[in-house]
């Protein structure tokens, strides 16, 4: 218990939960933009597929990333992958905000841009089609989450189950709490980019330093 008040902890613990509370809301406005197309009976039902099923891909990629990351080479690979996952996430801060509206309408079932309907510009869409790309969405997300928690708590198990948990209770409770969260207070996303950035450079220079030796070697 006392490994989480020594400093390096509590860094990687702060880090985990910027990087946690980052990734859940981004998760929770794709999962509210693939439901906004839906009628309001359906809404629910397709947000409910995706917060389970990305509760249900984070317990399994939990389980199999950091064993993964022990391979020599897949923590370089792990942090390139977060570098895409920093400049996707640039891209949408920049973007315009409406979707975003509409998502978070979709999963707090209110009018929040005042037009006199929930998520009333979406483009319409099936059940089907909506819960197909929830699951699409869910399985890159649950990774890039996975992958960076692993990678900021390092040589902490304690911090790293406390930031997988965090993770599935943010998703599984606070979905939409989190997501009008971060469109209110855009300076947190942004705190949470620069951490994964830092991660994904951080595991990058750790994973080419396990491959110089076989660099060297060949």
């Amino acid at each position: 218990m006392t490994e989480f008040f020594t400093p390096e902890a509590m860094t990687a613990l702060f880090q985990v939960i910027m990087i946690d509370l980052v990734l859940a809301g981004d998760n929770a406005i794709i999962i509210g933009l693939a439901a906004a197309g839906l009628p309001k009976d359906q809404r629910a039902k397709a947000i409910l597929i995706g917060i389970v099923a990305a509760t249900v891909l984070r317990i399994g990629f939990a389980a199999a990333t950091t064993q993964l990351l022990q391979i020599v080479g897949l923590l370089f690979a792990g942090g390139v992958l977060l570098l895409w996952v920093c400049w996707k996430m640039w891209r949408e801060l920049r973007q315009n905000h409406s979707e975003e509206t509409q998502a978070i309408e979709a999963l707090s079932e209110s009018d929040i841009d005042k037009d006199g309907k929930v998520a009333g510009s979406a483009p319409r869409k099936t059940l089907g089609q909506a819960a197909w790309q929830i699951l699409i969405a869910d399985v890159s997300m649950s990774l890039d989450n996975v992958l960076a928690v692993a990678g900021a708590a390092r040589d902490h198990p304690n911090v790293l189950i406390f930031g997988l948990v965090l993770s599935i209770a943010l998703m599984g409770i606070a979905a939409s709490f989190i997501a009008n969260l971060l469109q209110k207070h855009r300076w947190i996303a942004y705190v949470g980019l620069i951490i994964i950035l830092y991660v994904a450079g951080e595991m990058i220079y750790r994973g080419a330093y396990e491959l110089m030796p076989y660099i060297a070697g060949s």
